[in-house]
């Protein structure tokens, strides 16, 4: 075999492999060398130190409108030559319907070209033959998927070199049959881009839902019938039997540790777990990676949070000001630095996730006109968040309302886990569905179709029978 081209046997996951396979085929199916059927190459960039060279009416196919026209048609590029660039260097002006492929860099992008163009250098093309529909080309490349990595070496960056690809074979069906099954494929396609579509809808829908339910249960509706019909007419409100308390008169509120402070030789420190702004997410607290920060014994005294304790950020990007959740003890004697407030509530009051709750949601307004700008970073001062206004009922009705948002959210949150595992699924479904077309199991045969070896050899015979002239035009 000549050094050329690859003497390796590397199956496909489809329809696809580096030299021919040995197992069967489906009838009428036969294993063909891609170059035999496909005219391959491959593009070039002109040089950039020729602006002259560049910008133009042709269009210049790169790895980023690879990417963006993936397993489509792809009409216009972000950058163009014209017939100086194609002069000065390698690149080619390819026809329409070109397959093209990005075998280095980001391996495995796959469209067709819409009308004449040229590509860098990172990709490798395939003008086909009347044995080989384009489309079908496209759908095989793209059945294979991660699989394309395994033609290549290397594993930072994975490059698919011209010995493999020009011992690329492909599992060829009859022309008749290739037709159906690109077009059941893009019948199927369609409905899964649909599928899709509507389940990546519901993530935003889920927090318009609980914004929804945030909005009734500080309004008074979720346990008030009073509340409920008096918003129907007018802007939300509170209940009457409510109060309406600014945070400091209902919590004691204290910063953290500061980090990088002096401390005397002789001092007794401690090391403890301390929690950062990255730590404290909006509704949630990531603990994933702790730091720990020296400390005396008086500092940690003050400075250990408890269990129902409120954290907000003073710091970071403006609308990310007061972000927080309650703390639940998950880690023993940690602490927190100076940009997380630590809100401890009255006893009696409202109960913490009521509080946290409503300053994710509400308090935003008060956090972001109230926060002092810098020229990076947003704060909030400790007077500022005092005066925050909250909204105050009876302990018991608090209670209940944190049960309501709690649960119709564990009920929105089962029904978008359901949607991500619904998406996942129509993935697998896809992967299955093309693994089926390429087994020759996914359109009905017809023995009308005959077989693709007899169209090659029609194919060949019309070849060797055309006038040596035709050659003439490849003259250059």
């Amino acid at each position: 075999m000549s050094p050329d081209i690859s003497s390796m046997h590397i199956r496909g996951k489809a329809g696809l492999a580096v030299n021919r396979p040995v197992e069967s085929v489906p009838t009428g199916w036969v294993w063909v060398p891609l170059n035999s059927i496909a005219r391959q190459e491959t593009g070039h960039t002109p040089s950039r130190s020729h602006p002259e060279w560049w910008g133009g009416d042709i269009p210049w196919i790169g790895i980023r409108d690879a990417r963006l026209h993936h397993g489509g048609v792809i009409h216009d590029t972000l950058q163009t030559t014209n017939t100086l660039g194609l002069a000065n260097s390698s690149a080619r002006l390819l026809p329409k319907g070109t397959v093209c492929l990005s075998r280095t860099a980001s391996v495995g992008y796959v469209t067709i070209m819409g009308r004449e163009m040229a590509t860098s250098q990172d990709f490798v093309t395939w003008t086909c033959s009347e044995a080989l529909l384009p489309e079908f080309l496209v759908k095989a490349l793209i059945a294979e998927g991660e699989g394309l990595r395994k033609f290549g070496k290397g594993t930072t960056h994975t490059t698919i070199y011209f010995p493999e690809i020009r011992a690329l074979h492909i599992c060829l069906p009859p022309l008749a049959e290739q037709k159906r099954i690109v077009a059941k494929l893009d019948t199927l396609n369609a409905k899964s881009v649909r599928a899709r579509t509507d389940l990546a809808r519901i993530e935003t829908l889920v927090s318009r839902y609980k914004q929804a339910v945030l909005s009734k249960a500080f309004s008074g509706e979720l346990t008030s019938a009073d509340a409920a019909e008096q918003n129907r007419d007018g802007a939300i409100g509170h209940p009457p039997h409510w109060r309406q308390m600014q945070l400091g008169e209902i919590a004691d509120i204290k910063s953290g540790i500061t980090l990088g402070k002096k401390r005397k030789p002789d001092e007794q420190l401690l090391e403890l777990p301390y929690l950062r702004v990255a730590n404290v997410q909006r509704g949630w607290l990531d603990l994933r990676e702790m730091k720990t920060i020296e400390v005396t014994a008086r500092e940690a005294e003050a400075l250990i949070l408890r269990a129902g304790d409120v954290l907000m950020n003073e710091g970071g990007d403006r609308d990310k000001l007061g972000r927080g959740w309650v703390w639940d003890g998950q880690i023993a004697d940690c602490i927190h630095q100076n940009h997380v407030f630590r809100v401890r509530l009255t006893s009696g009051t409202v109960p913490p996730r009521f509080l946290s709750y409503y300053a994710n949601e509400f308090g935003q307004k008060h956090f972001f006109d109230e926060g002092k700008q810098t020229t990076n970073l947003a704060s909030i001062s400790k007077s500022k968040l005092s005066a925050m206004q909250v909204p105050v009922p009876p302990f018991e009705e608090a209670k209940e309302i944190v049960r309501h948002i709690e649960s119709a959210f564990a009920m929105i949150d089962r029904l978008a886990a359901e949607a991500r595992r619904a998406l996942e699924l129509v993935g697998k479904l896809d992967e299955a569905i093309l693994a089926k077309a390429f087994r020759g199991e996914l359109v009905a045969q017809d023995e009308n179709d005959g077989s693709a070896q007899r169209l090659l050899e029609r194919i060949r015979g019309a070849r060797a029978a055309a006038p040596k002239v035709a050659r003439r035009r490849r003259r250059r």
